[in-house]
């Protein structure tokens, strides 16, 4: 039998395994004793353990903040790192975001690909490196963390606790591989002075802001003014309806991830462009047109900029209405070779005027690695070796991993490019076919790391 049958004959094993993965809502939950990131993160972690050691690894539960599984022996460690925890489930499903559901070579859930998914094709990785008898001189761990998507402070953890990696991946990205990940800054816009009465919209911070729903004062002739401006625009749809002397706006754009907003279309954005194009005189409205917009590029702040590897961009994920201040969020993923000072200095002069301000919530240092250095190859020469696609190259994304919370590891598959797997959104999917390819590479991966 061949490695590509055995893995085929695996199939129906990997997707039960992650079904019992997918049923668990492991977002960021309410923190109990025990249960640093809530009781979703701890059960979800508890089951993943549970499959390691039914294939029959050792495992380990660091404090519930992440576990591994782990085989081989020596000093040296290969490690593979991989998150349980998602994102809220937001948007309009058309499957039950935790059921697994599959439709041909297509399998639906929260997770699938962000990252549940990756967490299982990793794990038979190594379990059919191992069965096959490959000599372990390197322990190779996979860690299971449960709070990537909200603060990775799973990882701050096992740094305190752990031992170091002598190398490794994140299965949490794009194929062929991840050699340099974008610095990122976290901004807040607020309002000072708005006549809108209410504006909600977005669900999570990393996000685009996909849906948006607004309330403003009726003015005459405003209502058909917004409905022309409206009609101009990329969304999927909008309502305006005027009722007792306001005026409210339903808008739904494309929802994107903050790494790719140019992507999607921002709901609140849109709204805001529109409310101004209508003639809807307001500090705020004019502060974030002026500011954020709707271009992704930061122009607005004075940040526009690229590098070799890529170009700034800035997403505005939530917006919502406290106390008559409406607030945004902003999320800004920055070129490695920017610093996070020189960052600062180019926008801090535009941060706030008489309509509204923003402030720096913080800026996250950039990941780079050499493209030839021992470990970009290794990984690619992997990718390449089963896939044959010598055109895709390494690259930098706007997207932040493991990789910047764990040393000497990058990120690396199992996303195939020019594919949309609709993490973040709704209906993320994982591609039955592409599942046991990832397998396949990811075993040669374990292979070539353990001989650097």
């Amino acid at each position: 039998m061949s490695i590509k049958e055995e893995i085929h004959g695996l199939t129906d094993e990997m997707l039960t395994n992650l079904g019992r993965l997918v049923a668990i809502d492991s977002q960021l939950g309410t923190p109990a004793e025990g249960m640093p990131f809530g009781e979703g993160p701890a059960k979800v972690l508890e089951e993943a353990l549970k499959i390691a050691d039914e294939l029959g690894f050792k495992t380990v539960n660091l404090d519930n903040y992440c576990g591994y599984a782990e085989m081989g022996e020596g000093e040296e460690i290969v490690g593979i790192a991989g998150h349980l925890d998602i994102v809220p489930v937001g948007g309009d499903w058309t499957y039950d975001p935790f059921k697994l559901t599959r439709e041909g070579d297509h399998v639906y859930g929260r997770g699938t690909t962000d990252d549940k998914g990756p967490v299982l094709e990793a794990l038979y990785a190594m379990k059919l490196v191992r069965d096959s008898g490959v000599k372990l001189n390197k322990r190779v761990r996979l860690i299971m963390g449960c709070n990537e998507e909200t603060g990775s402070k799973c990882m701050e953890h096992y740094n305190e606790v752990e031992e170091e990696l002598s190398c490794g991946f994140t299965p949490d990205a794009n194929f062929p591989c991840i050699h340099g990940e974008k610095g990122q800054m976290g901004m807040m816009a607020y309002s000072k002075n708005t006549k809108i009465i209410s504006m909600n919209g977005g669900f999570v911070s990393n996000a685009v802001c996909d849906t948006c729903n607004t309330v403003v004062p009726a003015e005459a002739g405003l209502k058909e003014r917004l409905e022309a401006a409206f009609a101009e625009t990329k969304l999927q749809e909008y309502k305006v309806t005027e009722e007792n002397g306001e005026i409210s706006i339903y808008a739904k754009g494309v929802p994107a991830h903050a790494s790719t907003p140019m992507l999607g279309v921002n709901a609140a954005g849109v709204t805001f462009e529109c409310l101004a194009k209508a003639g809807f005189e307001d500090d705020f409205v004019k502060f974030y047109n002026e500011h954020i917009g709707t271009a992704c590029d930061g122009s607005g702040l004075g940040l526009k900029f690229a590098d070799e590897y890529g170009e700034l961009t800035l997403c505005n994920g939530i917006v919502k209405t406290e106390d008559g201040v409406i607030s945004a969020t902003i999320d800004i993923r920055v070129p490695v070779t920017l610093k996070g000072e020189e960052v600062r200095k180019m926008c801090e002069d535009r941060l706030e005027d008489g309509n509204g301000r923003i402030e720096i919530l913080g800026i996250g240092d950039s990941l780079f690695f050499p493209r030839e250095s021992p470990l970009v190859n290794a990984l690619y020469k992997a990718y390449v070796d089963v896939t044959g696609d010598t055109e895709n190259k390494p690259m930098v994304i706007g997207g932040g991993t493991y990789a910047k919370s764990l040393k000497n590891i990058i990120a690396f598959g199992p996303e195939m490019p020019g594919i949309d797997y609709r993490i973040h959104g709704a209906d993320e999917f994982m591609l039955v076919s592409g599942m046991e390819e990832a397998v396949l590479v990811y075993m040669e991966a374990i292979k070539n790391l353990l001989e650097i």
